[in-house]
């Protein structure tokens, strides 16, 4: 049995069609409630225990004079076929996150490709709503007794970003619950279609290329093509004028070093056409993909987190 390809020291995909995720340095998993010296508290809880999915949640110790506090969901990446909230970056990035915004913050585990394809990452990310709404009208959850279910915000990075438009169409057409979605922070989306950009067929871009394929033919539904809505965002052909006309406001992260940037700049433009009343694009100059969760602590990473604490308490 032999690789058949890899993303290093994150996955390995064998000739038998098994795979192996190979897990960086983590916070393990505890119902527990833990406090961090950042000036957080952290608790992992169950969303739905039959698939099974999980999230990491993340509260101010400090709340001032605040009786009530917006909640952002958060949704990792990793294409969709690795990754976790448990991870080290992604663990102080939210923790310090919910400090510096004064949010509650939901982080997300959903299940994962190739073993479950697309759309059940979307299902299982929308899911963490349902149960957020269940959560704070039955008081069953304490750390919710806090939460403005009239200030959620969406936020996830490259799939994660993904996911988050996916979950805000369908948040948008549920008038049944009392999440509302004020906002997405799209963070170096992730998307894609068989039509290459110019980067893609750039000098230098096999290996990138190479690497998005592999991701897209292991989480697609198998027998279909990059044209497909969850990985094309222009072939996402069931939403309306009125839905787009009505759809929460949105910024789009980009990196300058990204090979994704090009693609995040496109799903921008495309918001922008489509009528979505409020779309911002922000560049991170001379910073390569996700680069908030390989250096949680940097200056860049402190700035982004102070974008989108300005984007939070303008919304």
């Amino acid at each position: 049995m032999s690789i058949v390809s890899e993303a290093p020291g994150y996955l390995q995909l064998f000739s038998d069609g098994s795979i192996k995720r190979l897990h960086p340095e983590s916070v393990p998993r505890s119902s527990e409630e833990s406090l961090s010296p950042n000036g957080f508290k952290f608790k992992d809880v169950t969303i739905d225990p039959s698939k099974p999915i999980s999230a990491r949640m993340f509260i101010p110790v400090d709340q001032g004079l605040k009786l009530k506090l917006p909640v952002l969901v958060y949704f990792h990446g990793g294409g969709f076929c690795i990754g976790s909230t448990t991870w080290l970056g992604y663990h102080y990035f939210l923790g310090d996150l919910c400090v510096k915004s004064q949010c509650i913050i939901l982080s997300v585990d959903y299940r994962l490709a190739p073993e479950n394809r697309l759309p059940i990452a979307y299902e299982d990310c929308y899911s963490s709503l349902e149960w957020l709404d269940r959560q704070v009208a039955s008081e069953s959850e304490p750390w919710l007794r806090a939460a403005d279910l009239s200030l959620v915000f969406l936020s996830g990075d490259s799939a994660g970003a993904n996911i988050t438009h996916q979950v805000a169409i369908k948040a948008s057409r549920n008038k049944d619950h009392r999440v509302s979605v004020k906002g997405l922070l799209m963070i170096h989306p992730y998307f894609g279609s068989e039509k290459r950009t110019a980067k893609e067929n750039s000098d230098g871009a096999v290996e990138d290329v190479k690497m998005n394929d592999m991701f897209w033919g292991l989480s697609i539904p198998e027998g279909v093509t990059r044209d497909y809505y969850g990985c094309n965002f222009e072939k996402q052909l069931d939403v309306s004028a009125s839905e787009w006309s009505a759809f929460p406001a949105v910024t789009v992260y980009v990196a300058g070093l990204d090979f994704l940037k090009e693609r995040g700049v496109m799903y921008a433009e495309f918001l922008a056409k489509k009528g979505v009343k409020e779309v911002a694009l922000v560049e991170a100059e001379n910073q390569p993909h996700i680069y908030h969760v390989f250096d949680p602590e940097s200056d860049a990473t402190r700035l982004l987190q102070s974008q989108m604490c300005k984007f939070i308490e303008s919304h």
